[in-house]
Parts: C-alpha cells; structure tokens; sequence
C-alpha cells in the first residue's frame, strides 16, 4: 500500500540548505587542512595547501551568500522562541533523554531546531566576520587581530559539533524526517508525530499539500 506524503519544503528551501550544507562540509575539510600541517595531506585532491585555500576562499562567499538567504528565510520560524509552548518542549527534552508518553507540541520547528538554527546563523557570521579580517588584516588593529584567529577556531569547532548533531537528529534520531530536505514530501504519520502542531495549522488553512 502507497504511504500518502505531505510536501513540507519547497524546492528554494532544500537549494538553500544543501547551499549550507555542502559549502559549510567544504569549508570544515579545506580549513582543517590548513589548520594542521598534519592534515596538508588532504590538500592532495586540489594540487597542495594553495589550492585548500583557494576553494576555502571561494566556499567561503558561497556559504555567506547561503547564510544571508537561510536568515531572510528561517528567521522568523526558527530565530524566534515561542513561550509558554517552547519552554514545556525544552523541559521534556523533546522526549530525546527520556520516555514520554506526550512530547508538547510545538508550531513548524521545535526548540531543538530553533536553537540549531541559532547557533549556525551566529556562528556563521562570526566565522564570515573573522574571515573577512584574514583576508583585509589591515582594517583591524594589531590588538584585535589576535583575536581573530582564535574565534575562527572557535567557531568552527561548534558548527563542526552541532553538524554532527543535526545529522544524527535529522536522520537516526528521527527516521523519515531525512526525505523533507531530499525530495521534499514526508510521509504523514511521520509529520503528525513529529510536528502534530504545525500539521493542524496546515489542515486548518488548507495548505496541506500531499500526493
């Protein structure tokens, strides 16, 4: 029997987020590369450490531009925090560190999401604006110059984590919700547990779209 989607992203959406995805994942393997001489080997695929630079710099507008668009995009849905029902999400944990029999619902992102979203979108810009002064150090002082390449290790290593994070959450921690970034539909058991909220507001105002 057909399991009966409902299309939860729209084709500009997934562009966007796979924009993110893959410059930030480049950006992960081209700045680790460059980071540790141990690690230059991974430069071999793009002719030496010159050539990691090169696409570390050219990824790098790629995943500001991406940045820029996933802001315009999400921030009103997963920037914001919703009380009182966010608060009674994040104090269940969602139901991912213990059992529950009934997860407070949540609107379209759950308190989990939005902090993800929050953090990408804060730490991106701190890693654009580090970036920016590596390659202009001459528009900073001396003294804060010093800063900066510690708050770009600093950044990348909490993207780096939370990537892993989102991962897992987006794949094993919630099976089925991976097919909402890949062709756009989720089957409609999986959205009503996952986000019962937000598939009653989509019912309610005839926006839900399946096939």
């Amino acid at each position: 029997m057909k399991k009966e989607l409902v299309k939860v992203t729209s084709l500009y959406e997934r562009f966007v987020h796979w924009l993110m995805a893959i410059s930030c994942l480049l950006l992960c393997y081209t700045g680790l590369g460059m980071m540790y001489k141990e690690l230059n080997v991974l430069g071999v695929i793009f002719g030496g450490v010159g050539g990691l630079k090169t696409v570390h710099d050219i990824t790098a507008v790629v995943f500001a531009v991406g940045l820029v668009l996933a802001i315009l995009m999400w921030w009103k849905e997963a920037g914001i925090f919703v009380f009182p029902e966010d608060w009674e999400w994040i104090k269940a944990a969602g139901g991912y560190l213990w059992h529950l029999d009934h997860v407070p619902e949540t609107g379209k992102y759950n308190p989990g999401q939005k902090a993800f979203f929050l953090t990408v979108a804060l730490f991106g810009l701190l890693m654009i604006g580090t970036g920016f002064f590596m390659w202009f150090p001459s528009y900073l002082p001396a003294n804060l110059m010093d800063w900066v390449y510690p708050l770009h290790v600093f950044g990348f290593m909490v993207i780096f984590a939370f990537f892993f994070v989102h991962l897992y959450l987006g794949t094993i921690g919630n099976p089925g919700s991976v097919s909402a970034m890949i062709g756009g539909y989720m089957e409609k058991p999986v959205l009503r547990m996952l986000h019962p909220k937000w598939y009653k507001e989509m019912e309610h105002e005839g926006k839900l779209i399946t096939k």
